[in-house]
């Protein structure tokens, strides 16, 4: 659905509707995803895509609803402007940023489990161990997609315009905690940490004006806990990998059955992140959130003095002078003194001959 259009401005009051709008239609998205995916998964006997279609069938129902949305309040929708997924050239290595990113920020969370011996990891390497993997990756993939879309996308949007990006980065991510805290095994600790986690995605929005780089930042966080040390990812250890890890010690610091999301030390790691994501952004904060500078100018005639506007009219008023054009045949020997001074001494020497 898309129209060359531009939308109309519309005031305060209609954008925090939209965004009110948007957010139950979040809910009953997910609700009808999981319902639908268990139904299909059960039917199949396949219950290891369950998770998958859960996120696939989210993602569809929010990219289209989210965009009607958009369509019925303005009349003018485009799923990937509307939904934070606009097409440029920069949007892979966008992505790929914010995997290097996500990735390199676990492992330093997680390294102070790895150096007080923590961590007990059990490998399983059979054949379908890869397969499940994959699945799992896919799921994770579509999931994080899933909550930039939903977080960092058309809500944001919304109640940015409604309220400021200020308020709004501290709104949603107050929202994305609260539902993070119905996981399983959530604690006090690890609802701040989420809450942390919200506004680092919302930098990455704010510094792109785009989802590309919050979901390589978000996915490679969840894989990395997930499928590369086998850690539960924010309570939930649904996900399958060739790599299972058991934690011992005290949550404060292993975050428990939560996971590294409720370890201390990732605050930590999330301000640092924060640093490092604005510093590696500044290119694309100045190509992509800086008005572009138009050139304009107040135009300037200043009248000529009156009297050489008066010597103007004067001299239009005279007629034009006559030109006389002389013949292009020379009437004397020469226009050159020295040769006629020759010639005339030539003559004198032949007459005296």
């Amino acid at each position: 659905m898309q129209s060359t259009q531009p939308q109309r401005p519309l005031p305060r009051s209609m954008q925090f509707v939209l965004f009110i709008t948007g957010l139950l239609w979040l809910l009953a998205s997910h609700s009808v995803a999981e319902h639908s995916a268990q139904g299909i998964a059960n039917r199949l006997n396949l219950p290891s895509i369950e998770s998958l279609l859960s996120e696939v069938f989210c993602l569809f129902l929010l990219l289209v609803g989210f965009t009607t949305l958009s369509w019925i309040a303005t009349r003018s929708g485009n799923l990937r402007e509307d939904n934070a997924l606009p097409k440029r050239a920069t949007a892979l290595r966008e992505g790929q940023l914010g995997v290097a990113l996500g990735w390199a920020m676990l492992l330093v969370a997680v390294l102070p489990m790895v150096i007080a011996g923590e961590l007990h990891p059990q490998f399983w390497f059979a054949p379908r161990a890869w397969g499940l993997t994959l699945l799992s990756l896919a799921a994770l993939a579509a999931g994080a997609l899933v909550l930039e879309v939903a977080f960092r996308g058309y809500l944001y949007i919304k109640l940015i315009a409604a309220i400021g990006p200020v308020l709004a980065t501290l709104l949603l991510s107050l929202i994305y905690a609260v539902l993070s805290s119905f996981h399983p095994n959530a604690t006090g600790l690890s609802f701040c940490i989420t809450f942390l986690l919200g506004i680092l995605f919302s930098l990455a929005y704010l510094r792109t004006h785009a989802v590309w780089l919050g979901w390589g930042l978000h996915f490679a966080w969840n894989a990395a806990t997930a499928v590369l040390l086998g850690l539960p990812v924010a309570g939930l250890a649904t996900y399958t990998s060739f790599v299972t890890t058991d934690s011992s010690g005290p949550n404060w610091l292993t975050g428990g059955a939560y996971g590294p999301e409720g370890a201390l030390f990732t605050v930590v790691v999330l301000a640092v992140g924060m640093a490092v994501l604005y510093r590696m952004t500044r290119d694309y904060a100045w190509e992509y959130t800086h008005a572009p500078i138009v050139p304009a100018a107040y135009a300037v005639v200043v009248a000529p003095p009156a009297a050489h506007t008066a010597m103007e009219e004067a001299a239009a008023a005279k007629p034009a002078p006559l030109v006389q054009i002389l013949g292009a045949t020379p009437t004397s020997a020469s226009t050159l003194p020295v040769i006629d001074e020759h010639l005339r001494t030539s003559t004198n020497s032949d007459k005296t001959e």
